[in-house]
C-alpha cells in the first residue's frame, strides 16, 4: 500500500458508500439541514444524491468532509477477547 493510500481516510470509499453511512448515522432531515442541497432535501434518494455530487465538485467536498467528521464523531468498536497485560 502506497503512503498516500495510507493518509488518505477515503481512500477505497465509494461515493456510494459514503452517502449511505451519512444517512444511516444522520437521517436524510438532518442531513438536509448539515448539507442544504436539494437533493438530501427533496425526495431524497442515494440514486439522485449520487448523481448530482457526481457532477457538482463542491457539494461531494462538503459530503466528504462531513463523512470525515462523522468517523470522527463515531464511537470506537469495543473490541472483546484480547487479554490485556
Amino acid at each position: 500500500m502506497s503512503a498516500g493510500a495510507q493518509q488518505d481516510p477515503l481512500h477505497g470509499k465509494t461515493l456510494a458508500t459514503i452517502v449511505e453511512q451519512l444517512v444511516a448515522y444522520y437521517g436524510w432531515e438532518t442531513l438536509g439541514r448539515l448539507i442544504n442541497i436539494r437533493c438530501f432535501t427533496h425526495e431524497p434518494s442515494v440514486a439522485s444524491s449520487l448523481k448530482f455530487l457526481r457532477r457538482t465538485p463542491w457539494a461531494r467536498q462538503q459530503v466528504e468532509q462531513l463523512y470525515l467528521t462523522m468517523q470522527k464523531e463515531r464511537p470506537k468498536p469495543l473490541v472483546f477477547g484480547k487479554k490485556s497485560g
